[in-house]
């Protein structure tokens, strides 16, 4: 573990919600962390036998940005090089995510472009005029544009840079210009579903901002379950983020079709703990282990 900064993870020995309630800034969650805890809990109330014949979906960094205030990381830029690196080390596909100010996504493109690396870019729902200048700026090392629409329920971010609540043709409008393989990500609620109808992405992340962010109550897990099989009808590929912590959850995610699974928080607590090996490492238990990430 580092000992050049105040980091704000607790490092707990199960990353489950329970140990960072009401801290945001911070690894916390809105609603005291319900969200967080339920997309921990949930997958475990699927039983084994409800497994997709032994497939398990890729495994794909979430969009991490506010390295100072969420993390308590030194210095903004360098949390992005690091992410990348590790997760490159580590073999684990990368997304990248950005917030204001704009030098956020620009580390992010910066951190990829230095590797000659590519992965998901995922723009917040600003006016269409600032997503397409943002997807210019990452058009080199993208193999994905999306938009995180759930992010407009940060409520101080949709105050401070006028975020969006995107409508149906501003999304479609994203898709014929984007140019590449276009997500919507953050579809949790039934609002949600009927974007995806009408837009049909090529790729739909559910999730709920690890439960960071005010939205309906429940769990990835539940949505998945109760949506997925309308969702891979309607999308190239669907993917779902939000307390992954076991092989077991992997297996089922992939019964209920999703092709990918996003990791956040482990990730950081690993890269916090271990540096350069910390991802591949994490990545590894996680494939390996029907229990915990191991992360120390």
């Amino acid at each position: 573990m580092r000992e050049d900064a105040a980091f704000k993870c607790h490092f707990c020995d199960e990353c489950d919600g329970h140990g960072c309630v009401g801290e945001l800034p911070g690894m916390g969650g809105a609603y005291g962390n319900e969200n967080f805890i339920r997309n921990c809990e949930d997958w475990g109330t699927f039983p084994p036998n409800s497994v997709a014949d032994g497939f398990l979906p890729a495994i794909r960094l979430a969009p991490l940005t506010g390295a100072i205030q969420n993390v308590g990381y030194a210095e903004e830029r360098a949390f992005y090089h690091d992410l990348v690196e590790s997760a490159m080390a580590g073999g684990v596909r990368i997304s990248i995510g950005d917030g204001a100010p704009d030098e956020k996504i620009r580390f992010g493109i910066e951190a990829l472009a230095d590797r000659g690396a590519r992965g998901a870019v995922f723009i917040k729902p600003y006016p269409n005029e600032r997503i397409f200048e943002r997807a210019e700026w990452a058009r080199p090392v993208a193999e994905i544009i999306g938009v995180d629409i759930d992010s407009y329920a940060i409520l101080t971010m949709r105050n401070q840079v006028n975020l969006q609540e995107k409508s149906a043709s501003d999304l479609l409008e994203i898709k014929r210009r984007a140019g590449i393989p276009f997500a919507i990500k953050g579809v949790f609620r039934e609002r949600d579903l009927e974007l995806v109808r009408e837009v049909k992405p090529d790729v739909v992340v559910i999730s709920n901002h690890g439960g960071r962010v005010e939205t309906d109550r429940g769990s990835t897990a539940r949505f998945l379950a109760a949506h997925g099989e309308e969702l891979r009808s309607l999308c190239g590929e669907l993917w779902v983020d939000g307390g992954i912590r076991r092989r077991h959850d992997l297996e089922i995610a992939a019964s209920f079709g999703a092709r990918e699974v996003m990791i956040g928080r482990p990730f950081i607590t690993a890269l916090l703990r271990q540096g350069r090996d910390g991802i591949g490492n994490a990545f590894r238990s996680l494939v390996a282990c029907p229990s915990l990430i191991e992360t120390r």
